[in-house]
């Protein structure tokens, strides 16, 4: 990992700070938590992306404690936290991985936000089990119900990067970052 230059620091503030305001204009909020945003995970996104993986993966993971503290509480089971808040939004990070070009910077994120959604099933299956109505399998319902908020914000993310990419094409590039 780079050094954590003030620069570094700096942006990784305004862009978890962009991240939760735009967090709260949400298209849709499911029942049990989990929603449509305007393009919330974005920011740390273009953060990765400009700053690699674990830069990426630690502002990741400030958002997900900003979003535990600041948003609503619907468990406040250990399991919960750590697969719904911390490993989730840690791992919008991964959007880091593979940074050379457009549709490299499209599948990391892809990347990334299958693995939100990974851990959002899982916590689906272990803590949320309960919820499950009675008679259904609560994979396939954690499935759906986290593909119901997880699938329109995955293509409203992909479809925003891939417009904001050329615009910002020049200071994505690690060249374009000072030295030292």
């Amino acid at each position: 990992m780079k050094k954590m230059s003030t620069r570094m620091m700096v942006e990784a503030g305004i862009m978890i700070a962009l991240a939760q305001v735009l967090s709260y204009f949400k298209v849709y909020e499911s029942p049990y938590g989990g929603s449509v945003t305007a393009g919330s995970m974005i920011p740390v996104i273009i953060f990765a992306i400009r700053w690699g993986t674990r830069p990426g993966m630690l502002a990741g993971l400030v958002f997900g404690i900003l979003q535990f503290l600041l948003g609503p509480k619907y468990s406040y089971h250990p399991l919960s936290i750590l697969l719904d808040y911390l490993m989730p939004f840690a791992s919008i990070g991964l959007s880091g991985l593979f940074r050379k070009n457009a549709a490299l910077n499209l599948l990391s994120t892809f990347t990334a936000m299958f693995a939100r959604f990974v851990f959002h099933f899982l916590s689906g299956v272990i803590v949320w089990a309960y919820t499950t109505p009675e008679g259904q399998n609560v994979y396939l319902y954690s499935l759906v119900y986290n593909a119901s908020y997880m699938l329109p914000e995955l293509i409203s993310t992909l479809v925003l990067l891939g417009l904001l990419y050329i615009p910002l094409k020049r200071f994505l590039k690690e060249s374009y970052l000072p030295a030292g």
